[in-house]
């Protein structure tokens, strides 16, 4: 049997049908990249970095036999078969956002995949709905779990409960 590993997700969404498209990257991620083993409640936040229109967002655990490098192709597979178009340009509107948080207490380093996901503790937007998950899981180079992180997080964006909240 495979080892298994348990990585954290965060999902975003803010093109039209947001609900939707987490809907279908929750189901694509069951089916190619492991068993997700808690959801966050969906969040609703302002875009960051640029004014897009808004954010759904929400967070994932998963137990996943995949390394680290084959779960960065999965997620990027599922991102472009749900639509997301990269142009390169930065923050932009995207039908989809799967950003790998952490994998298992490990650090990598690599020229297309750094984790933990080095803006984490900067995201209100990202730490609320990790909170939900994992509220006491330590950033492996912080040494402070995300509940600590999320009260020091200078992000003044507002992170709202989604009240269309229609995921499983």
């Amino acid at each position: 049997m495979a080892q298994t590993h348990t990585t954290y997700l965060s999902l975003g969404s803010n093109i039209p049908d947001r609900a939707a498209n987490l809907s279908r990257a929750v189901a694509a991620i069951t089916e190619s990249v492991g068993t997700i083993t808690r959801q966050s409640t969906i969040y609703e936040t302002q875009s960051w970095g640029y004014t897009d229109g808004d954010y759904l967002n929400m967070a994932v655990a998963v137990e996943t036999a995949l390394a680290p490098q084959e779960l960065l192709a999965a997620t990027s597979r599922i991102e472009a078969d749900l639509g997301r178009v990269r142009s390169g340009n930065g923050y932009e509107a995207r039908t989809i956002d799967i950003d790998i948080l952490f994998y298992d207490n490990e650090t990598i380093d690599l020229p297309l995949l750094t984790i933990p996901h080095p803006k984490i503790a900067l995201r209100r937007f990202v730490l609320q709905p990790t909170a939900d998950i994992a509220p006491d899981f330590v950033h492996p180079t912080t040494g402070k779990t995300i509940r600590e992180l999320l009260e020091e997080c200078d992000d003044k964006g507002e992170v709202a409960l989604y009240s269309h909240d229609t995921m499983p």
